[in-house]
């Protein structure tokens, strides 16, 4: 099996490279696309340093058993090319995860984004990776149609 998960999905969104790395640089906007940010409108959120910057830190607390308790940490930006976040899941199963956004102009006033996932898996849960991965891509490809139609209707 294994030892590590690793999810890629991308889409097309009529915007400017720039202005879709600036919105997606700021980790608030999340709530605005992410299918897990919108699952639990009472999810309690904290927020520690400066959004959009490295190192900035935003957990999550939710009594949803599919959303549970985390931190996601800003660790790399590099100017409208990807933001790097390290995912440290408390619950409902621990673990550390790497995650990214890439943006890239494919041409006038069309990007693409990227969002990867990857996260070590052990036994037994390694047996059950297909299916989280299945799960997990499909919560991807929605939360980026979810960011294509917010951005383009702006």
């Amino acid at each position: 099996m294994a030892k590590e998960m690793f999810i890629e999905k991308s889409i097309t969104i009529n915007k400017d490279v720039h202005e879709v790395y600036e919105f997606l640089k700021e980790t608030k906007h999340q709530d605005q696309f992410s299918v897990w940010n919108m699952k639990d409108p009472n999810m309690k959120k904290t927020y520690a340093g400066t959004d959009g910057t490295q190192g900035f830190v935003y957990a999550w607390d939710s009594k949803d058993k599919n959303t549970g308790a985390g931190e996601q940490e800003t660790k790399n930006i590099i100017e409208d090319t990807r933001i790097d976040y390290e995912v440290r899941f408390k619950r409902p199963m621990k673990n550390i995860g790497k995650s990214s956004f890439i943006t890239d102009k494919v041409h006038n006033n069309i990007s693409s984004v990227t969002w990867t996932f990857a996260c070590p898996t052990k036994f037994p849960m390694s047996l059950f990776s297909p299916i989280f991965k299945k799960i997990l891509g499909k919560q991807i490809d929605q939360s980026l149609q979810n960011l294509k139609a917010l951005l383009e209707s702006k």
